[in-house]
């Protein structure tokens, strides 16, 4: 009898343990990093100049459709910044804000990457440079996948998108 408790309580207890355990791939666990003040978190934002048509926010878009609709602006494109829609990945938010000058992109700069973990930040400290290389070198979202970072790598083009799309460059 003695040995059937032992035996008893050394499972639940093993079984306790097993599930309570977090691995690092487990995702941000609900943490994410600061985003910039003034900007919409459901959709895009624009701040320039569109050639006199006005600006204007945008709304925030289905992401199952990859759009995002807009309101104001209606030109092709000016002086100015555009913040992207949050793309929500399953390892963290990726949110990317683009810098606009005579209608080309001429920085990429991150708001938002997955950071819950040691893994995280290695990952986009390698892979966030290259994606902002490839998208000033592709002046649109059409971007390959950095090797290692599909998920960053996949919301990083819909932010970017997002953010192209409420400049009116593409």
């Amino acid at each position: 009898m003695r040995r059937i408790t032992i035996w008893l309580l050394s499972t639940v207890a093993a079984l306790v343990l097993l599930f309570s355990y977090k691995t690092s791939t487990m995702g941000a666990g609900g943490e994410s990093s600061a985003v910039a003040s003034g900007t919409d978190r459901a959709g895009s934002s624009w701040s320039g100049t569109d050639g006199g048509t006005g600006s204007g926010p945008s709304t925030g878009g289905d992401s199952s459709t990859g759009g995002t609709g807009s309101t104001g602006s209606t030109g092709s494109g000016g002086d100015g910044t555009a913040t992207g829609s949050v793309a929500q990945t399953r390892w963290g938010p990726v949110q990317v804000r683009i810098t606009v000058s005579g209608g080309k992109i001429t920085d990429v700069a991150v708001l938002q990457v997955p950071d819950g973990n040691h893994r995280d930040q290695e990952i986009n400290d390698y892979a966030v440079p290259i994606l902002r290389q490839e998208a000033l070198a592709a002046q649109s979202a059409r971007i390959d996948t950095v090797s290692g970072a599909t998920v960053t790598s996949d919301g990083y083009r819909e932010s970017l998108q997002s953010a192209i799309d409420a400049a009116h460059l593409g």
